[in-house]
């Protein structure tokens, strides 16, 4: 069971890594917050770099997969950090690129 969720949590360490991040940048260069928050925003951008180098299949498949948690973190930070609440083709489109993420992670191999 602990093979099946490493990978998850992998990259839900990693979305948060990517989109807090990415996250500060944007309140720097957008809202005028100070700069400070840029280079916080910066460490965890390498943070996240380093993460993803933790699962254990290739590039290609671990960022492939990890497109899909990246969109549904991203839209939860949406909701929870800014506010904006998902609608159904948000929860539609969600699903299906978690789908697609499980099919490039445990579809069946030769």
């Amino acid at each position: 069971m602990f093979a099946f969720l490493r990978p998850l949590i992998i990259f839900l360490l990693a979305a948060l890594c990517e989109i807090s991040g990415a996250y500060l940048i944007w309140l720097w260069r957008r809202d005028g917050r100070p700069m400070w928050l840029t280079l916080l925003g910066a460490a965890l951008l390498f943070l996240y770099g380093v993460v993803q180098t933790a699962q254990s299949f290739g590039f290609g498949r671990a960022f492939a997969a990890y497109g899909g948690v990246f969109i549904m973190t991203a839209a939860l930070w949406g909701w929870w950090v800014d506010g904006r609440t998902p609608d159904r083709w948000d929860w539609v489109g969600i699903i299906i690129c978690l789908f697609g993420a499980g099919i490039i992670l445990w579809g069946p191999r030769r």
